[in-house]
């Protein structure tokens, strides 16, 4: 069974930058699409960021567009998601899920996922 844990999370100023962290363990992640989704206080679970199995489709939802970049390394059975210029509105707890879905098509709905992270929180402040 395929195990995923988040990490690099943390407090950080708007502006600032982190680089979260989904490393894998149990199967080979390069099996599997990738995404991020996050949950903020009060809020629905949504969709951020997919990345194909190969590393060669991303997708992004519109608001963290130009600011994150969601990449991944195979052979170290990991994958990133830089976040610069963080804003408030990107205070949430960040998972990672993974798929066998088609590339990212409709990598928002959750129940395309088989494996999920427990979550890393991320919290910006003014």
């Amino acid at each position: 069974q395929l195990q995923l844990v988040e990490s690099g999370g943390g407090l950080v100023q708007s502006g600032g930058s982190l680089r979260l962290s989904c490393t894998a363990s149990g199967y080979t992640l390069g099996n599997y699409n990738i995404g991020w989704f996050r949950q903020a206080p009060g809020k629905e679970r949504e969709g951020v960021s997919c990345i194909s199995r190969s590393g060669g489709t991303t997708d992004y939802t519109n608001s963290v567009k130009g600011r994150f970049t969601i990449s991944r390394d195979n052979a170290q059975n990991t994958v990133y998601l830089q976040m610069n210029s963080l804003k408030p509105e990107d205070t949430a707890v960040y998972y990672c899920a993974a798929g066998s879905f088609y590339y990212c098509t409709g990598y928002r709905r959750q129940e395309v996922y088989d494996y999920w992270g427990q979550g890393t929180r991320v919290t910006v402040s003014l």
